[in-house]
């Protein structure tokens, strides 16, 4: 099964974990350097053993790719994974007057009326966002992540590169080049932007007329981020084959810092007494020969027959 790859990371983690402290105050079980490979041709490699919602994953995809930054794209999608950062920076404004926030992110965690307050005022500020394109201006914006280092690389002369376009152009003219990479990370901007790329950098690999791809990922999430990362890039790898007349290939996740968080132990275990399912097909419009023409019905998954999902919270 595809899905054993990454039962066997989150059995390893728990198995050989260090304990350590994180940013977010929560605590994790951590491993440092894991690698899990996908063969693409034998499925789709979405997760079976708990429902992944794949529509979230199209949307925040095709957000990156159209080279967006701000939240007000993934809300009109009901997509809300990155509405907690951008909430974050609207109730530290001047222009927010709420309950108070303080340490908002640990308190709606742990305490059940706060965790009420915070939602009430953070669905009045995902409506905002959605109806008010000025306000969405102001506090939707997440800065330099991914959509802008993907498409718009700015450079130390005041231009801009697109490195998806770039890295597709060179596939089809250049196939066995060792430069097909693409970054998010720039150390210049990590001090603003509202959360650091934890995938940083992948790179492309063609042979047998297949198109393989290996990302790097800095901090990986096991339980809620992984399956998510996992399930992106093998989207993006098979859109990007797609265009430039290839087969897929392999993915290859390579992860630096893997971790569970301690308020994720027993989902984990839970996930572990369930047994995969087989990998789904993925469909993509036979019409649309451009990565960036795709809209949401464009992309579908054939067989997809997931268990329940597993609820846990997310670290900010």
């Amino acid at each position: 099964m595809l899905e054993d790859a990454y039962l066997d990371l989150a059995r390893y983690v728990l198995e050989n974990g260090h304990k350590k402290t994180d940013r977010t105050g929560t605590g994790t079980l951590s491993t440092f350097g894991y690698q899990m490979r996908f063969d693409l041709s034998k499925g789709f490699p979405i997760l079976s053993t708990k429902k992944v919602p794949f529509g979230l994953i199209k949307s925040e995809l095709l957000w990156f790719l159209k080279g967006d930054t701000n939240i007000q794209f993934l809300l009109k999608h009901k997509n809300h994974i990155w509405d907690e950062w951008a909430f974050e920076k609207y109730v530290k404004s001047a222009e927010y007057h709420g309950p108070d926030m303080t340490d908002f992110g640990r308190r709606a965690a742990s305490d059940p009326d706060f965790d009420a307050i915070y939602q009430v005022e953070k669905q009045k500020f995902c409506e905002a966002i959605v109806n008010d394109d000025a306000f969405a201006k102001r506090f939707g914006d997440l800065g330099q992540v991914y959509g802008s280092q993907w498409r718009a690389w700015r450079t130390s002369n005041g231009d801009t590169i697109d490195q998806i376009q770039n890295v597709i152009d060179q596939i089809k003219v250049h196939p066995d080049s060792r430069r097909l990479i693409v970054t998010a990370w720039n150390p210049e901007d990590v001090p603003t932007v509202a959360l650091p790329p934890c995938h940083t950098m992948f790179q492309f690999y063609v042979a047998d007329g297949k198109l393989s791809c290996q990302l790097y990922q800095r901090s990986a999430d096991i339980f809620l981020g992984v399956p998510f990362n996992i399930a992106s890039y093998a989207l993006l790898t098979s859109l990007i084959a797609k265009q430039v007349g290839l087969e897929v290939g392999e993915f290859v996740h390579t992860l630096g810092d893997a971790h569970i968080y301690s308020n994720h132990i027993d989902q984990i275990k839970e996930q572990l007494t369930r047994t995969p399912n087989a990998a789904p097909k993925l469909i993509l419009n036979p019409d649309k020969d451009n990565i960036f023409d795709y809209d949401m019905k464009d992309i579908k998954l054939e067989g997809y027959d997931p268990q329940p999902a597993i609820k846990a919270p997310v670290a900010v």
